[in-house]
């Protein structure tokens, strides 16, 4: 694979609950299936002291508790054997020298290494730095590419000096910014729906669609997260990212190509024009509120001010969108986990009909992402034995029926596969990161130079009534469809 060297995949936070969850089952299922790099060999990088057999035996029980796909004890053995540990701390120049001499060692030649920060963000620099210091990243015998986890920052202020830190020592196409969300196969079909089907396109700006729902609700609390949850709120942890991803996946122009550049300049290009938001804008079109019971989670401030729910009303103001606002919402404690994307059609321009509500409903394509992933597209029928009267009717698409003998693999498997053969086209680029920050910063800024007391909604529900209100001002509902009933 790449320029048929072997690949060594370093990963530091090693002893940590993401290595043991996501990353060494969806490592071993890319083996599995034949599809990971011939030689390929894994060396743990943490604080936590492990032998090499002990490491091994903490990530086997990881699979067997978290891993999708059937154990098969003689398939763990094989790969097992291609795991290392190696105890180390992120701030010494020696631990590093010590780290570069094990992998040379592994290598036993020239080879091409992924570095993976399963860390703290705060410590992102330091390992950078010394790997830079120790020649590790230099490209001399393999290509080096390095892998951040979010969150890239905390505001705008702070993902530009991470930036700057980093570049210092990388390249920005040695750099793969991973956000999972953008992994999922549903978010990846947004774009074989829209730029593989010509029947969407043509309709696809402001004459045809009234406007755009972006939905991502959780049913449960802040859980074990609690902490650090309060030091970030619904806002870092899912708008800055995921909620604009997924609106920079339906807003952007078609791409000249399928490929890293030419994607993430048009996704750049949406983030560019959204219109900002001052504290006035951010009033009218923001609502923020905190589901009962938030204070009394283990490790929240009980003065905490932090939301956990918030609603945006977005515009692209661009030629293709201008007019059509962009709806979205996301928290915690809700009524449902539901992810989907609702694109709304506008009302037919003169009634020949009648609906059950007066008239016919305006068409509607959403998008699931999760949990019953598929397509739905609405449409209005006659309903028989009547003289005009219509309903609306759903034709679906569901990954599960369409596609019974493939499993959607884990979104951190086709990441780690992209890094492996150096496609960042999932991955989020260093501008993209900066403007997606620079939209949400004003928000936040507004939100704290409000006075306005923080709303509270009941646990179980689909949070305040002023999101509601937010939509009603210019005579619409929240869209909510469940995958295999009409519309609630």
């Amino acid at each position: 694979m790449g320029n048929g060297l072997p690949t060594s995949i370093i990963i530091f936070g090693a002893s940590g609950d993401l290595t043991r969850r996501k990353l060494i089952p969806s490592l071993f299922n890319l083996c599995r299936k034949g599809r990971a790099p011939k030689q390929v060999r894994i060396l743990g990088y943490g604080g936590t002291a492990y032998t090499h057999e002990a490491f091994r035996a903490h990530l086997e029980q990881g699979i067997r508790q978290f891993a999708a796909f059937e154990f098969q004890p003689e398939q763990w053995a094989a790969f097992a054997e291609t795991i290392f540990y190696l105890q180390g701390k992120y701030d010494q120049f020696a631990d590093f020298e010590t780290l570069d001499a094990e992998i040379s060692k592994l290598e036993n030649g020239a080879d091409n290494r992924i570095y993976y920060m399963a860390t703290p963000p705060s410590v992102y620099p330091n390992i950078i730095d010394l790997l830079g210091a120790t020649g590790q990243l230099n490209e001399r015998s393999g290509w080096r590419r390095v892998v951040i986890e979010k969150p890239f920052g905390a505001d705008l202020a702070s993902a530009q000096s991470l930036n700057r830190q980093i570049h210092k020592t990388l390249s920005e196409n040695q750099i793969y910014r991973i956000d999972h969300y953008l992994g999922k196969e549903t978010v990846q079909n947004i774009l074989v729906a829209r730029f593989a089907n010509t029947i969407f396109e043509p309709l696809w700006n402001r004459n045809y669609i009234d406007h755009v729902e972006i939905t991502v609700t959780e049913k449960v609390g802040v859980e074990h997260r609690a902490r650090f949850y309060d030091s970030v709120g619904v806002m870092r942890d899912m708008f800055q990212n995921h909620l604009l991803q997924l609106l920079s996946l339906v807003a952007m122009e078609p791409p000249s190509a399928f490929e890293a550049n030419a994607l993430r300049n048009e996704k750049v290009k949406v983030l560019a024009s959204i219109r900002p938001m001052n504290i006035e804008s951010a009033s009218k079109n923001t609502v923020r509120a905190q589901y009962r019971g938030y204070l009394q989670e283990g490790g929240v401030n009980l003065e905490s001010k932090t939301p956990t729910f918030a609603a945006l009303k977005l515009h692209v103001d661009n030629w293709r969108w201008q007019g059509v606002p962009f709806y979205l919402r996301s928290g915690k404690a809700l009524k449902e986990k539901l992810s989907q994307i609702v694109i709304q059609f506008k009302e037919p321009p003169h009634l020949l009909f009648n609906g059950a509500n007066g008239g016919p409903n305006p068409n509607a394509l959403v998008l699931y992402l999760q949990p019953d992933e598929g397509v739905h597209w609405r449409f209005e029928a006659k309903v028989p034995d009547t003289i005009s009267e219509t309903r609306s009717v759903d034709m679906e698409f569901h990954y599960a029926d369409s596609f019974t003998k493939t499993a959607l693999p884990e979104a951190y498997e086709r990441l780690l596969l992209d890094t492996i053969s150096g496609d960042a086209s999932l991955f989020t680029r260093a501008d993209e990161v900066e403007a997606a920050w620079g939209l949400i910063d004003p928000i936040l800024e507004a939100w704290d130079a409000s006075h306005q007391t923080l709303d509270t909604y009941e646990i179980g529900s689909w949070g305040p009534a002023k999101a509601d209100a937010l939509l009603a001002r210019d005579g619409r509902i929240w869209t909510v469809w469940n995958a295999h009933t009409d519309k609630k």
